[in-house]
């Protein structure tokens, strides 16, 4: 799954994020799936469940990529 998300704040939080664009059924269950490692950030594996995700940045993992740009 390949995905553009816009932006309408300043950032959104990486499990928002992943429950909004369908990732994850829940903020449970995205909160989980980023404990354990399946998320990068920009290319970097990132395990915080908050971390602000602002345009520009591309979140991805198996099957999804999800760049995220200004509305």
């Amino acid at each position: 799954m390949n995905e553009t998300f816009e932006l309408n704040g300043e950032y959104i939080a990486l499990c928002d994020l992943l429950k909004i664009c369908a990732v994850a059924d829940s903020g449970g269950a995205a909160k989980h799936f980023i404990a354990e490692g399946n998320v990068q950030v920009d290319g970097q594996v990132e395990l915080r469940k908050t971390c602000k995700i602002r345009a520009g940045q591309t979140v991805s993992g198996d099957g999804f990529t999800i760049r995220v740009v200004a509305a």
